[in-house]
């Protein structure tokens, strides 16, 4: 099957937000300070316990962000009413300032969650499927790296395959046991490698609290960016996995891989 113009179109858009991210660059517009200016304030003990925060929002969020969805895929995705839910959450986080992160990121993760669920069910998906519940956490480490990355392995497909291994296990650990055992090797090392990279904006987002007078208001700007960051990796996500199931995986990796990576 020949691809269609129209098909062609939709995959030069998704690359163009999947390979241009440009979170943190967006908030330093916003903050008009570089985030490494914020990195600097953070407290001394934040690269140690981020892992552990970024992980236990991810859990929690698996646990709620589709309870009160309905399968119906092809239904049109609500980003606005997702997206005032987050900045309602960043309020409070930037009220508090950079202390209220562990009670804040599993609230406004389970928000993001949910609305990259809606984005995936708006694209064909079942939110149903083990599959598609996976794909969707597998957004979190779309579009950031970890620290062991190199320009090479930072690439869409590049992290799709440095995850495929561990979705595998954990989608077939969940449909032989259900996500009962929240405990089990395999989920918690799908879990963990999601973390690593969702850590990266985490602490881009913390950064940008950080910097002094940002408020309430502008905390709520600042998680406005965030999920539109996630809700943009998901769209392009969401895509390429439909154009796989129309063309194969194969055929549409090749020509992503031949399309311009434009600049935004």
């Amino acid at each position: 099957m020949r691809f269609t113009e129209q098909d062609i179109e939709e995959l030069q858009g998704a690359k163009n937000l999947l390979e241009n991210p440009g979170l943190a660059a967006r908030m330093s517009d916003f903050i008009g300070t570089p985030i490494e200016k914020g990195l600097e304030l953070l407290p001394d003990s934040w690269n140690k316990n981020i892992t552990e925060v970024t992980q236990t929002a991810l859990m929690k969020a698996s646990e709620a962000a589709t309870f009160t969805m309905k399968d119906i895929p092809g239904a049109e995705s609500s980003n606005l009413l997702h997206t005032l839910g987050a900045a309602l959450s960043g309020g409070v986080g930037g009220f508090f300032g950079v202390a209220a992160i562990t009670v804040e990121l599993p609230i406004s993760t389970s928000i993001m969650l949910r609305s990259i669920a809606d984005v995936a069910r708006s694209e064909g998906e079942s939110i149903e499927s083990i599959e598609t519940r996976l794909a969707c956490l597998q957004v979190f480490a779309l579009g950031g790296k970890s620290e062991t990355d190199n320009g090479a392995e930072s690439g869409y497909f590049a992290v799709r395959s440095a995850l495929a291994k561990s979705v595998t296990e954990a989608a077939g650990f969940i449909a032989r046991k259900g996500v009962s055992d929240k405990s089990a090797p395999a989920l918690v090392k799908f879990i963990t490698k999601i973390a690593e990279r969702f850590g990266v904006q985490v602490t881009q987002k913390a950064a940008a609290q950080t910097v002094p007078a940002i408020g309430a208001a502008g905390g709520s700007i600042i998680n406005t960016l965030f999920i539109g960051h996630f809700q943009e990796m998901a769209r392009g996500h969401f895509i390429v996995r439909r154009l796989e199931r129309k063309y194969g995986e194969e055929k549409v990796k090749a020509l992503y891989n031949s399309l311009p990576a434009e600049q935004r």
